[in-house]
């Protein structure tokens, strides 16, 4: 009776056992499944990122030369003699920048965030970063873009207007929208000494210069999670 009651005991045990195992396996396989998808999200995360960074760099630098063409002409406008010539007075006009956005790619993002895999990541500096950027920054990226856009408008119509600017446009040619080629112009020479003119370059500076220092902060963090991700799938 005893032994009896000790060999159902052992064929219990060796099933409880062996089905505690199974789970434990399959556990372990889903967890191992699970990470090395996160881990390919991380990959494709730091692919979308450089991307993202060689964006921001090319709008910094076009920043930095819309600037340089503003403060030529503001210092003729300065300078009694008035040195510059019209055509390049006209093309400084055509080549000033101040209306292009940063568009960051955010679908890896998203797919972490509704797959849980976001919630795999063991680098919480990774995590920080990343809820920062598609949350905080996205959000004040957009907000920026959208009053420079609204004053673009107005900066390309009066100067166009006034000047009687005509050009042709190469689709093929810039970083991101095509390059003009001026053709043809009406030099207004009292609206170009105006105040009103003086005044719409000094905005164009300002708004060139707040985006720059937006882009140039966005830039930092962006640099800084592409190593974050490295780290992680090491």
């Amino acid at each position: 009776m005893k032994k009896t009651i000790w060999n159902h005991f052992i064929q219990g045990f060796v099933i409880f056992s062996s089905v505690l195992l199974s789970l434990y396996l399959g556990n372990l396989n889903n967890n191992s499944t699970e990470t090395s998808k996160k881990n390919n999200y991380i990959k494709d995360l730091s692919l979308s990122l450089q991307e993202d960074i060689s964006q921001l760099q090319s709008l910094i630098n076009i920043l930095n030369v819309s600037e340089n063409l503003i403060v030529e002409i503001q210092n003729d406008l300065d300078n009694v003699n008035f040195n510059l010539n019209e055509d390049k007075i006209i093309n400084n006009l055509l080549n000033i920048e101040v209306g292009f956005s940063f568009f960051p790619q955010d679908g890896v993002y998203n797919q972490m965030i509704s797959t849980g895999s976001f919630e795999l990541i063991t680098n919480e500096d990774l995590k920080k970063n990343l809820l920062e950027m598609y949350n905080h920054q996205m959000a004040r990226n957009y907000a920026t873009s959208l009053e420079i856009d609204n004053f673009n408008l107005t900066f390309r119509a009066i100067p166009y207007d006034q000047f009687r600017i005509r050009f042709d446009y190469n689709l093929l040619d810039g970083d991101f929208y095509g390059k003009r080629k001026l053709t043809s112009y009406n030099f207004n020479d009292s609206y170009y000494k105006s105040n009103s003119f003086y005044g719409l370059l000094s905005q164009a500076k300002l708004y060139a210069n707040m985006y720059r220092r937006q882009l140039s902060d966005i830039l930092v963090s962006y640099e800084e999670t592409v190593l974050l991700c490295r780290q992680e799938v090491m």
